[in-house]
C-alpha cells in the first residue's frame, strides 16, 4: 500500500512538472449528446439530427492553442462521426473524424474527441460526415479567436455572429442516400436556409452605429451561394484563418464549404433589413432571407431584395482574385503573415487532379484522375499504424490525368513530410466544383479558364494570394495551389460537393516522415475505437 501511495504521488509530481514546463494551453470541455428530432426548416417536417436539442448544433468558441475536449454521445441508431472543416490537427489526423481516420461511433456508445487549434485563427465549421448524415443536420460554427496580446488588425467588433448558410432538401437523408446507393444523379434542393431557417426565419439585432462580426460558411450539400445585405456594405476581414486586405463588397460568392468574415456597420437609418442568400449557377435560382433588425427600429422588412449574381462567372472569378492576404497583419502568431514568403519556395512536385463524372458497371460514380474511391471498414490510418495488408496501396492515384475508362478503388497518393507541392485542379466539366484538403492550409496562387499549362504559371500571384483550405473551380477552369507538406499524416482531399464525395471523388493523402517520432505525429489515441480488421488489437497502454 506505501508503495502504490509513493508511486501514485511520483506520477502526480511528474505530472504536475511537465504541465509547469510546458505551459500546456488551456482547455475547453463540452459534451455533445447527439440525435434525431423533429425539424421544420423549409415548413415541412423532417428528421432532422441534433446536438443537445439544437439545430444547427452549438458553435464552439475557443482561443488559439486551446486545446478541446468533445465527448459526443451517440444516440441514432445508425454510427456516426464528427468531422472538422478546417481545423489542421497538428501532428494528430486520429482526430480528423472521417472514414479514412477513425472508426464510426456506435450507436449508443460515445468517444471523446481531444483536439488543438493549433496556431489558428478565424471562423470554421464541424460537420457530420457518414451516410449523407449531413444532409440531415449535425453541423455548427467554430471561431477561434486570436490570443490577447496578439494585434488583430481591427477593433474590437461590437458582437460577433455565425451565420451557416447552404441548400437544404425536403426529402430526409436515408431517401437521398439510397438514390445515390442505387447510382442515380442527386437531385435538385428544395431551398436554401440561413441558421437552420428559411425565409425571415433568422434575426441579427445590432445597435445603430456599432460595428459587428459575421462569419459566414457555406454548410450546404453542393451549391455555391451568394451573400449580401440589404443597403450595407461588408468588408472583407478573414478568410479561413487568414485575415485579408479589407476589401469592401456588396455581395459575396461562398462557394460549398468555405468560411468567410465580413465586418458590417449598422450605420443605417433605423429599421428592418434583409440579409439576402441565393444560389449561384442553378436555374431556377432559389433564395432567402433573414433579417438584420436594428434594435431602435419600428419598422419590418421592406422593399425589393439588393441586387446579386445569378450565373455570371467572370464577375465571381473576378471577386475571388481580389481577395488577398494582408501581409502586414498578425495571423495566429505575432510575426506579420507576410513573413513567411511562399512565392520564393520552388514546388518540388506538382499534382495535377482532374474531376470526372463517370458511369461504372452502369451507375453514376465521380471520380479523381479516373480513380472513383472506394471507402473500406478499415479506416486507413489505422490500417497504416498496424501494418495491415490488402486494405490500400500507396500510389493507387496518379499525379496526373491520364487516358482510359474510370474504376473503383481505395486511392492513396504518398508524399513526403516537409516537401513543398503545387496542385493544379483541373475541371473539364460544366459545373463549380469546390475542393478541401483536411490537415492543411495552401496558397491559391492562380485559377482561370481553360486548360492549364506550364506557361500559366506566368498568371501566377506569388506575393500576396490568400491561404485557405477549400477553393473553387469553375467550369472547363483550373485552379492551382501551393501548398507546405507540414503535417504528418493520412489527409483527405475531396470534392466539397457532398454527393460527389459520396460516390468517389476523393482521395486520401499519406503525409510520412520515416522518423517515427512524437516530434512529427502522435501517437495512436489510447481511446481510438477500433473496427475492421483493427478490432482486437491494443492501441497503447499509456
Amino acid at each position: 500500500m506505501r508503495q502504490t501511495k509513493i508511486l501514485c504521488s511520483l506520477v502526480f509530481s511528474l505530472f504536475l512538472f511537465v504541465t509547469f514546463v510546458s505551459g500546456e494551453d488551456p482547455y475547453r470541455f463540452f459534451t455533445w449528446k447527439v440525435t434525431f428530432g423533429d425539424i421544420y426548416p423549409l415548413g415541412v417536417k423532417q428528421r432532422g439530427i441534433l446536438i443537445n436539442g439544437q439545430f444547427p448544433g452549438p458553435r464552439i468558441e475557443c482561443v488559439t492553442n486551446d486545446n478541446l475536449i468533445i465527448s459526443v454521445h451517440n444516440e441514432l441508431n445508425e454510427p456516426f462521426l464528427l468531422s472538422w472543416n478546417g481545423i489542421q490537427h497538428r501532428r494528430n489526423s486520429w482526430q480528423d473524424g472521417l472514414s479514412g481516420t477513425n472508426c464510426p461511433i456506435p450507436p449508443g456508445k460515445n468517444f471523446t474527441y481531444v483536439l488543438q487549434v493549433k496556431d489558428q485563427i478565424g471562423s470554421f465549421f464541424y460537420f457530420p460526415s457518414l451516410a449523407m448524415h449531413k444532409a440531415a443536420g449535425g453541423f455548427g460554427g467554430i471561431a477561434i479567436w486570436s490570443r490577447p496580446r496578439i494585434p488583430v488588425p481591427f477593433p474590437p467588433p461590437a458582437g460577433d455572429f455565425t451565420l451557416l448558410t447552404g441548400d437544404w432538401f425536403k426529402r430526409n437523408h436515408t431517401y437521398l442516400r439510397a438514390i445515390l446507393n442505387r447510382g442515380h444523379k442527386f437531385p435538385a434542393p428544395d431551398g436554401l436556409l440561413i441558421n437552420g431557417r428559411g425565409w425571415n426565419g433568422y434575426t441579427v439585432t445590432v445597435d445603430q452605429g456599432k460595428t459587428y462580426r459575421l462569419r459566414i460558411s457555406n454548410v450546404g450539400l453542393t451549391t455555391s451561394i451568394n451573400f449580401r445585405i440589404q443597403g450595407h456594405k461588408m468588408k472583407l476581414v478573414e478568410v479561413e484563418g487568414s485575415h485579408t486586405l479589407q476589401n469592401t463588397y456588396t455581395a459575396l460568392d461562398i462557394h460549398v464549404g468555405q468560411s468567410y468574415s465580413v465586418l458590417v456597420t449598422a450605420d443605417q437609418p433605423a429599421m428592418d433589413y434583409y440579409m439576402v442568400v441565393s444560389s449561384r449557377f442553378t436555374k431556377p435560382v432559389l433564395t432567402t432571407t433573414a433579417v438584420l433588425h436594428y434594435s431602435n427600429s419600428f419598422k419590418g422588412v421592406s422593399g425589393a431584395l439588393p441586387w446579386g449574381p445569378t450565373d455570371q462567372i467572370a464577375w465571381s472569378l473576378s471577386q475571388a482574385r481580389s481577395i488577398r492576404w494582408n501581409l502586414t497583419a498578425s495571423g495566429p502568431r505575432p510575426n506579420p503573415q507576410g513573413s513567411y514568403h511562399y512565392g520564393l519556395i520552388k514546388p518540388a512536385r506538382t499534382i495535377r487532379l482532374a474531376n470526372s463524372a463517370p458511369i461504372i458497371n452502369g451507375m453514376q460514380r465521380y471520380a479523381v484522375n479516373r480513380v472513383s474511391y472506394v471507402p473500406t471498414s478499415t479506416p486507413l490510418k489505422l490500417a497504416d499504424y498496424f501494418k495491415i495488408g490488402g486494405i490500400f496501396s500507396v500510389g493507387s492515384i496518379s499525379d496526373y490525368p491520364i487516358g482510359g475508362g474510370a474504376y473503383l478503388q481505395t486511392s492513396v497518393m504518398g508524399a513526403d513530410f516537409r516537401s513543398f507541392v503545387e496542385i493544379v485542379f483541373e475541371n473539364f466539366e460544366t459545373t463549380v466544383q469546390s475542393w478541401h484538403i483536411d490537415g492543411h492550409s495552401f496558397f491559391v496562387v492562380g485559377m482561370d479558364g481553360g486548360q492549364w499549362t506550364l506557361a500559366s504559371r506566368k498568371g501566377y500571384n506569388l506575393r500576396d494570394t490568400v491561404s485557405r483550405c477549400t477553393t473553387q473551380v469553375y467550369p472547363k477552369s483550373w485552379t492551382a495551389i501551393y501548398m507546405a507538406l507540414d503535417n504528418v499524416g493520412m489527409w483527405n482531399i475531396r470534392s466539397e460537393d457532398w454527393a460527389r464525395q459520396y460516390l468517389g471523388q476523393q482521395f486520401y493523402l499519406r503525409v510520412f516522415s520515416p522518423a517515427n517520432s512524437w516530434r512529427d505525429e502522435y501517437p495512436i489515441p489510447k481511446n481510438a475505437l477500433l473496427c475492421g480488421k483493427a478490432a482486437g488489437r491494443h492501441t497503447r497502454p499509456l
